[in-house]
C-alpha cells in the first residue's frame, strides 16, 4: 500500500497496487482508478475540508478481498 498527500494541492491519494487504470468520479470530491474491473487506489481531493474540527480522521468504506497463495 502507499499514501501519498501533497500539502499544496490538498490531495491524498490511497494506492494498493500499480498505479495503471482509469479514473471514475465517485463523488464528493473523491474518484478511484479501476483496473480489470478492481480498484487499485483511492484520491481524495480537499482532504482538509473533511477533517471535523479536532478531529484527524476522515473514514472511507472500502471492501477488501484477501486470498491464500501457496509458494512452491
Amino acid at each position: 500500500m502507499k499514501i501519498w498527500y501533497d500539502k499544496g494541492g490538498d490531495y491524498l491519494e490511497i494506492g494498493f497496487e500499480k498505479e495503471k487504470g482509469f479514473m471514475k468520479d465517485i463523488g464528493n470530491d473523491m474518484w478511484e482508478r479501476n483496473e480489470e474491473g478492481k480498484v487499485v487506489s483511492i484520491s481524495i481531493f480537499n482532504l482538509k475540508k473533511r477533517l471535523k474540527k479536532g478531529k484527524s480522521e476522515v473514514r472511507l468504506l472500502l471492501g477488501a478481498s484477501f486470498k491464500e497463495t501457496v509458494n512452491r
